[in-house]
């Protein structure tokens, strides 16, 4: 036992030490529209499948924390914990220009052990949104060159506590009760070029604290000796979530020195107004099919009314989302003494996303590609307890070039470490 704790404590460490040093933001434009990038339920495993999960349960026997779809939990027959981080290199161009960027954080902790033989609860963790950008326009008005400067910072993050049953042997359901927490600051800025002009900035910041609920079902098949297809389909109600709200709008100037003077007159001020947010209703549908203790593959289909979205009472104009990802993994010998790749896990997946923004007439959309691996790890109570080490690597872009728009390329690396272990359970001596 304290070799396990041990061992969880170092990576502990290992994860946070790496965050605390890291930049915890995003570097993205099109993270100014709704609540900044939604960051997903999936922990490095499920990413590197292109984002399968929805009928995702058990993959070649290893317990998966699946918070994506509830229902999953059912399936959960050891004590399982899943930490990790993540990272991202990120290219922005527009026109003929570009830039990079590099960001890293944790990415989440979560925690599952089974309550019965047909139930199991989990809790944890995670961000549910990134918001970070920082960009310029320069207008003519009249004659006069205008600067418009868009800023944000912040995002959001989710803690839940789960639990999922199995109704017979192919029938499972579960939920999540969710806190989203967090602040979302965003600022514009109107200056004008010539010195001593009498500049505006609009700060708006919402601290955010509420609850909402997830729930998920699975259904399996057995199509062979060996072979399961399963069913699911999960989904996250439209509520309300409760945020503070400051609202200031002041006028400002420079020094000759191009230093920003203390702020000459607040226009309008709320501080601490009350208000909230009104979240997505979403839908996944998925379907997936394994051989025991070898392969999975699966394709998921997703939508989520982004159109009814609002932020302190105001509709955000968005448009409703929708995509697909299809994925898999294959593990050659999971038993294998005499080859250590036998034993590792191969993942590969694609995505497609028509998201949430348009800007004009213009769709954004994402799509990218995934890749991963599962490497076990030594155990010294082989047969009682599990380690791996999952890492996944997604490409991909957001955006495009036309009509003046920015095109967002990205590598983001994945890095997590799950242990399965029988923590709690009741031995009996005869």
């Amino acid at each position: 036992m304290y070799k396990r704790i041990n061992y969880i404590t170092a990576i502990l460490v290992l994860v946070c030490g790496l965050s605390v040093q890291a930049q915890v933001t995003t570097s993205s434009p099109y993270s100014r529209y709704g609540f900044g990038n939604i960051k997903g339920s999936l922990l490095p495993q499920l990413r590197a499948m292109g984002g399968i999960s929805t009928a995702v349960n058990k993959v070649s026997g290893f317990n998966y924390i699946n918070m994506q779809n509830p229902a999953s939990y059912a399936g959960i027959n050891l004590t399982t914990i899943d930490i990790g981080m993540s990272a991202s290199l990120t290219n922005l161009s527009k026109g003929s220009t570009s830039e990079n960027n590099f960001n890293s954080t944790f990415s989440h902790l979560a925690f599952a052990a089974p309550v019965t033989r047909r139930s199991a609860l989990s809790f944890g963790i995670l961000p549910y949104s990134d918001l970070g950008y920082s960009y310029r326009n320069t207008v003519k008005v009249d004659t006069m060159s205008v600067d418009q400067i868009y800023q944000g910072e912040g995002g959001l993050s989710k803690a839940y506590l789960g639990y999922g049953y199995r109704f017979g042997d192919h029938l499972r359901i579960g939920g999540n009760l969710e806190y989203i927490f967090g602040n979302l600051q965003t600022t514009r800025s109107t200056e004008y070029v010539s010195l001593g002009s009498i500049n505006s900035r609009l700060q708006n910041k919402n601290s955010v604290g509420g609850l909402n609920y997830s729930y998920g079902i699975q259904y399996d098949i057995n199509v062979g000796a060996k072979t399961l297809l399963t069913l699911g389909y999960s989904g996250s109600s439209s509520g309300k979530i409760n945020s503070s709200q400051s609202f200031f709008a002041t006028q400002y100037s420079y020094d000759a020195s191009g230093n920003e003077n203390t702020a000459i007159d607040t226009l309008s001020a709320i501080d601490n107004g009350k208000s909230s947010l009104k979240l997505p209703l979403t839908h996944n549908f998925g379907i997936a099919i394994q051989q025991n203790d070898k392969w999975m593959v699966g394709a998921d289909f997703r939508m989520s009314k982004w159109s009814a979205v609002s932020i302190n009472n105001v509709n955000q104009g968005l448009q409703d989302s929708w995509g697909a990802s299809i994925g898999g993994q294959w593990t050659p010998d999971y038993t294998s003494y005499n080859s250590y790749m036998k034993r590792v896990d191969y993942r590969l997946g694609f995505n497609y996303d028509k998201t949430f923004i348009k800007i004009g007439n213009q769709d954004i959309k994402q799509m990218g590609a995934s890749l991963g691996f599962g490497f076990p790890l030594p155990s010294a109570n082989a047969g009682s307890a599990f380690y791996k080490i999952n890492f996944t690597t997604e490409v991909g872009q957001r955006g495009t070039l036309n009509n003046n728009l920015v095109k967002e390329q990205y590598i983001n690396f994945h890095l997590g470490f799950t242990l399965n272990d029988t923590w709690f359970r009741k031995y009996r001596v005869d």
